[in-house]
């Protein structure tokens, strides 16, 4: 495949007019075999000591690739049972070609025992499963997978996830690896989708690059080859101001710690100064901790509104630990009307929950300035309309918010979207579990303000962020605390 598609995802929808515009000049039966063949491989490799291979199929395409799957194993002399969803003589197409080659004996999908040393092929259905699955699949699915605790390989995605939106559909497969075709669909990077797929492998079938780059959408895997371009080039006659000015909005006395994780982030993350911006009665307790920060007192509008006199702070972080509402929106409109980055974390989200229109509205001209980082609970603050509608991706929930907003959504998660107001999207896949810790998104938040001071445009800023926090979660190792994520963060991938 080439490299520029890697990452590419694409949509069931998406899939289905690339299918149908490579079936123009491609045969679409070539095309399935090509698919089938892989997943037998796959299944090969994987499960050398299977004592047989359950292939379960489906009524559609799906079932198809698993109709050629199930000959390839055979010739390959493994011992195989094939069982069927539905009336096989109403397979049209491509697939009823599949299940006519197939010479063994298909029976009944409810004819399938589970016995030991069975790998189960599942072949039901694909990633265009928009639907809940049937009784007896559920059934069958809590058999395989919770009674008779069996090894699944998942032809496209595991049946009973949707593959759109990640959701399970009833119930779903969990497999120990699904064999997908060409692209990543958004159902397997989205949880739970990403959990139930185990180890995917993507394999090329064969349909030309331009297809897939004309029909796609812009959306990618969070990975360095994309914001490369726009990481800050290393000067070695900079100085600090050269490398940008961060400044990072802390809290009241009892409340500091989430402010200075950003600040020591910004550090980390190579801005060439931060400044934390302390109220008076909390002066002391920054101290106390800080040594490669600065610190102001800022009190209130006035002491910013002096501060902002000064161009060469450019970027702020508000939110971690900032605790009052009123004071962030009066801090936020100053920002805005002056023209500054921001990265809007935490309590400053919340701080908009009865308005989100206006701090939207301060954002709203030109190129994105506005950084939001919610997690589920903080987005519904801003966009309840986005969190209650459950016909809607997390994709979908980022993009939209992105374009309201004007800003960069980092949607956060396990499964974490980026998305920008002109609908590119990126989902992150390298966040190791254990990055689910207090005071971790405040670390993030700071980096984000670190790439932002060094020039880099906002989306860029925010998807590089969030890959570097990934990474840092992966090197600081199980057992970490927020703490030990700014030493983690790595260099960046030039």
């Amino acid at each position: 495949m080439h490299k520029d598609l890697d990452t590419l995802i694409v949509t069931p929808e998406e899939m289905g007019r690339i299918d149908r515009a490579a079936a123009l000049n491609l045969s679409s039966c070539g095309l399935m075999e090509r698919a089938g063949q892989a997943v037998a491989a796959a299944a090969l490799r994987r499960f050398p000591g299977a004592l047989r291979f359950a292939v379960l199929c489906g009524p559609g395409n799906n079932g198809g690739d698993g109709y050629v799957a199930a000959r390839a194993l055979q010739a390959a002399g493994a011992v195989v049972a094939v069982h069927a969803l539905g009336d096989t003589g109403a397979l049209t197409g491509d697939a009823a070609t599949a299940f006519a080659r197939f010479s063994g004996a298909v029976a009944p999908l409810a004819a399938y025992v589970p016995r030991p040393g069975d790998v189960v092929v599942d072949a039901l259905f694909g990633a265009g499963l928009s639907r809940d699955v049937p009784p007896a699949v559920a059934d069958l699915i809590e058999t395989v997978c919770r009674k008779a605790i069996l090894p699944v390989l998942a032809v496209d995605l595991p049946s009973g996830v949707d593959g759109r939106t990640g959701q399970v559909r009833g119930a779903a497969f969990e497999a120990a690896a699904t064999v997908t075709f060409m692209c990543r669909k958004p159902g397997h990077l989205l949880l739970p989708g990403r959990s139930l797929a185990g180890d995917l492998e993507v394999f090329d079938i064969g349909i030309p690059a331009r297809l897939l780059a004309r029909h796609a959408d812009h959306m990618r895997v969070n990975v360095p080859a994309i914001w490369r371009l726009a990481l800050p080039a290393p000067d070695g006659g900079t100085h600090k101001y050269g490398r940008g000015h961060l400044a990072v909005f802390s809290g009241p006395a009892a409340a500091t710690g989430a402010a200075r994780l950003s600040a020591d982030a910004g550090l980390r993350a190579g801005a060439g100064l931060v400044t934390l911006l302390s109220p008076r009665e909390a002066l002391s307790t920054n101290a106390a901790h800080l040594t490669a920060a600065m610190l102001k007192p800022v009190d209130g509008g006035a002491d910013l509104s002096a501060l902002l006199e000064d161009r060469r702070m450019e970027t702020f972080v508000l939110g971690p630990g900032f605790g009052d509402g009123r004071r962030a929106r009066d801090y936020v409109r100053l920002l805005a009307e002056s023209g500054r980055r921001l990265v809007l974390d935490a309590d400053g989200i919340s701080a908009f929950r009865d308005d989100p229109a206006a701090l939207f509205l301060q954002f709203s001209e030109g190129s994105p300035r506005l950084v939001l980082t919610p997690h589920d609970g903080e987005f519904a603050r801003l966009f309840p309309d986005l969190a209650a509608d459950e016909t809607l991706s997390k994709i979908d929930r980022a993009r939209e918010a992105a374009a309201r907003s004007n800003g960069i959504l980092i949607l956060k998660g396990a499964d974490t979207a980026i998305a920008a107001p002109d609908g590119r999207v990126l989902v992150n896949a390298n966040a190791p579990p254990w990055l689910a810790t207090a005071g971790s998104g405040d670390v993030l938040a700071g980096i984000v303000g670190a790439h932002l001071a060094q020039g880099m445009p906002a989306f860029e800023a925010a998807a590089s962020a969030v890959w570097r926090h990934g990474e840092a979660g992966r090197i600081a190792g199980e057992g970490l605390t927020a703490e030990d994520l700014p030493g983690a963060v790595p260099p960046l991938p030039r």
